[in-house]
């Protein structure tokens, strides 16, 4: 059972807890598709989303998650909220919790902010990503996509590709395969590698050395709003060098899964034609991305049960 008050990230998190997340995810996702299945089992559950940076995915998709299974779902725009009067981040948490909010969803740009947040309210404290560190629910979809495609975990060799140093997605994902005992090997040009090798994964700057005989090939976005120098001449070298194309695919397996969280730079990170190829898996990872974010949010809410 996932008997936890808050879900921060992969790296403290058992395999057990991402296998039953993910068995759960099952059976949500077949709500999505059929809305005559959905309950309102969380119907006397508040849940606040609190976006201190931009989002489509992730936010709508909590936001829906939370209304097929009957919640109340509130944005805090932060823009027109005491945030911007300078209110503490701590005391907006202790606000909400006095109004009742059970769960509290939170993207920051600054590493950690979730963790703070938890440690300050009676609420349940979900990390839609912090800074540079982890965005555990986008790992948690792509590993369902892969075990709905795979159907298995062991001996998948996964490479991800683009900027690592600035990726919390690439973070959350490496922790979660390893501990489901998938091999990793991470891409880019040196300069985004930063210190990937402390992971534990191999590195390399070889993009076709990384795609060799790959299952899984994950592109990721360059995080321009991350990047204080300029880590690469420019969009076309990286383009020519790092994109993900059809010949750079061609040294993958041939049932290789092409994904990315989005947004993708068409064009850059993949070519269009890898990205509406017959490969690719990301418009399932946005639908993935609703079942998982179910999931969780039953989990919590009824104390780990299923």
């Amino acid at each position: 059972m996932l008997q936890r008050k808050d879900v921060l990230g992969l790296r403290d998190m058992t395999r057990e807890e991402i296998l039953e997340i993910l068995t759960v995810a099952q059976e949500m996702k077949k709500r999505i598709d059929h809305p005559e299945l959905r309950t309102s089992e969380l119907h006397h559950t508040s849940i606040v989303t609190l976006f201190y940076e931009n989002s489509t995915r992730t936010k709508t998709s909590f936001a829906l998650a939370g209304k097929y299974l009957g919640a109340t779902v509130q944005d805090l725009g932060i823009s027109t909220s005491s945030v911007n009067k300078g209110e503490s981040l701590i005391d907006t948490g202790k606000t909400l919790d006095q109004m009742g909010v059970e769960i509290m969803i939170m993207r920051n740009s600054y590493t950690g902010a979730p963790h703070v947040l938890a440690r300050n309210v009676n609420a349940h404290v979900i990390n839609a990503g912090d800074g540079s560190n982890e965005h555990p629910t986008q790992a948690l979809l792509d590993l369902y996509t892969i075990l709905e495609y795979k159907k298995h975990f062991e001996g998948l060799k996964v490479a991800i590709i683009g900027d690592i140093s600035h990726s919390r997605v690439a973070r959350s994902n490496v922790f979660g395969l390893q501990k489901l005992g998938a091999e990793v090997v991470l891409a880019g040009p040196s300069t985004l590698l930063g210190s990937a090798q402390l992971l534990g994964v191999k590195t390399t700057s070889d993009i076709r050395e990384a795609v060799k005989d790959a299952d899984i090939v994950m592109g990721l976005r360059i995080q321009f709003e991350r990047q204080k120098t300029t880590n690469f001449p420019g969009i076309g070298e990286y383009r020519d060098l790092f994109g993900i194309n059809q010949e750079v695919l061609s040294y993958a397996k041939k049932d290789v899964l092409v994904m990315h969280p989005g947004p993708v730079n068409r064009g850059v990170e993949l070519s269009g034609d890898v990205i509406d190829g017959q490969n690719s898996v990301i418009n399932i990872q946005v639908k993935n991305g609703v079942a998982v974010r179910m999931a969780i949010l039953k989990l919590l809410a009824k104390g780990g049960e299923a």
